[in-house]
């Protein structure tokens, strides 16, 4: 692994702010309003109750993102991780960074007793399914990414 992963700081404001217009416009055909993006990260990276962002990177660059959101549940009387996006750049696909970050937030959310991390992608948006079959997230993949703990 020729990367690591670590907390997304404020210093990451910029990158986020990129990858979530370039993931949006690539998976969902959205275009997003910059200064919306970057106020919801801010908000993310100050409040770690809204979400948290994890960065692969090597030396300087990174490579991609990963966001969860943590959810209480009652009937378990404990927390749901949610993946709500995940982000590879485009020339650093299939080089493992996507399960590495997946891992990480997974092993994450085990040592926080969360009793489930799941990848939310809504099942009606044609698009993003399509892109995260282009990169192999179907199927056995999908299966990683919403594997529920015991």
């Amino acid at each position: 692994m020729n990367f690591t992963i670590r907390p997304a700081t404020t210093g990451d404001t910029e990158t986020i702010v990129r990858f979530n217009i370039e993931m949006a416009l690539e998976s969902e055909s959205l275009s997003l309003e910059p200064e919306k993006v970057r106020r919801g990260v801010e908000k993310s990276l100050s409040d770690p109750s809204v979400g948290r962002y994890y960065l692969a990177h090597r030396g300087d660059e990174i490579l991609g993102q990963i966001r969860v959101t943590l959810e209480w549940s009652d009937w378990n009387n404990a927390q749901y991780w949610w993946i709500q996006n995940v982000y590879v750049v485009p020339s650093e696909r299939k080089q493992g960074i996507y399960r590495a970050l997946h891992h990480h937030v997974k092993n994450l959310a085990e040592g926080a007793g969360a009793c489930g991390l799941q990848l939310y992608v809504d099942a009606q948006n044609a698009a993003a399914q399509a892109v995260y079959k282009n990169l192999d997230m179907e199927q056995s993949h999908y299966l990683i990414f919403e594997q529920m703990e015991d």
